[in-house]
């Protein structure tokens, strides 16, 4: 087996792009202009120096997104129910870079837990210096049915961006990269399958409260009730057995320069662990958690 698919971007359902944009504003990230997609729904990305980001992702035209839906657009369709489960606003899908999507496709076809069929698409993205560029991407996806409100796919960009988008990787919270995303299950050890295929390892690795699989950039940890509480101070959640977004681990060079952020702002934050905690919010997501790496 080849090496792990890095981690590529977090999937945040919005109920309002403008409130999600105000919301990361206030947090200290800085928010791309609005793109849409050809299906109904639009972003307003947070991109990050180490080639991750947040896709903040709202539903703009209702009748092409539940068309696209209704045709077997895996994407809405996840959306859709994500939506019409949990509501407008949490964390629904994890995704990772790969060149290859055809070769995920088939491969999530043989390990019985391939999503749907595959994704291609274009859309326009206007850049800080105004000019505007095609990103087109091609989409395989690996779910498992017992978790009906989380999903992964694997992404690959059929034409590059351009490389250089300092001004939107620069944020005055300090935040660098994405460290680690927090999944939440009852039973993590029965997720590990998933999450092992969707990033391409072969190493699983048991922890104290659940398993944790590497990528090149960013680690994947499924934790259980009681870890999450004791790492993040949530409460267990309901008797759903099955796979949740919960949390993302930005890494920062200076936690004082975050915090001082943070508290200009009027921002609730808690510090537990040698981590600044934001809980989730509308707009926001998931719970935000920022860690000091040098």
């Amino acid at each position: 087996m080849s090496e792990a698919h890095p981690l590529d971007h977090i999937v945040l359902p919005v109920s309002n792009i403008v409130l999600a944009r105000e919301r990361l504003g206030k947090l200290g990230f800085t928010v791309a202009p609005d793109a849409r997609h050809p299906f109904g729904t639009e972003n307003a990305c947070v991109f990050f120096a180490d080639e991750t980001y947040l896709e903040p992702l709202g539903v703009a035209s209702l009748e092409p997104y539940e068309a696209s839906a209704r045709k077997g657009n895996v994407f809405t369709a996840r959306d859709r129910a994500f939506r019409f489960r949990c509501g407008d606003d949490g964390f629904s899908a994890a995704v990772f870079a790969t060149a290859d999507a055809d070769r995920d496709h088939a491969r999530f076809l043989a390990e019985k837990i391939n999503g749907g069929e595959m994704l291609q698409f274009e859309r326009p993205m206007r850049l800080p210096d105004g000019s505007q560029a095609t990103a087109a991407f091609k989409l395989a996806f690996a779910v498992d049915l017992r978790a009906p409100d989380f999903f992964f796919f694997t992404c690959q960009r059929v034409n590059p961006l351009p490389s250089d988008r300092g001004a939107l990787q620069t944020h005055v919270n300090g935040v660098k990269g994405i460290a680690e995303i927090i999944l939440g299950a009852p039973d993590p050890k029965a997720f590990a399958p998933l999450v092992r295929a969707a990033v391409h390892s072969l190493t699983v690795t048991n922890e104290a409260f659940g398993v944790s699989v590497a990528t090149p950039n960013a680690k994947v940890s499924v934790l259980s009730p009681d870890g999450l509480d004791a790492y993040l101070d949530i409460p267990a959640p309901s008797n759903d057995r099955g796979l949740r977004g919960v949390a993302i681990v930005f890494a920062v060079s200076d936690l004082a320069v975050t915090e001082a952020h943070l508290a200009a702002n009027g921002m609730t934050y808690t510090r537990k662990n040698n981590r600044i905690l934001v809980k989730a919010a509308p707009g926001q997501g998931a719970l935000f958690a920022f860690e000091e790496k040098r």
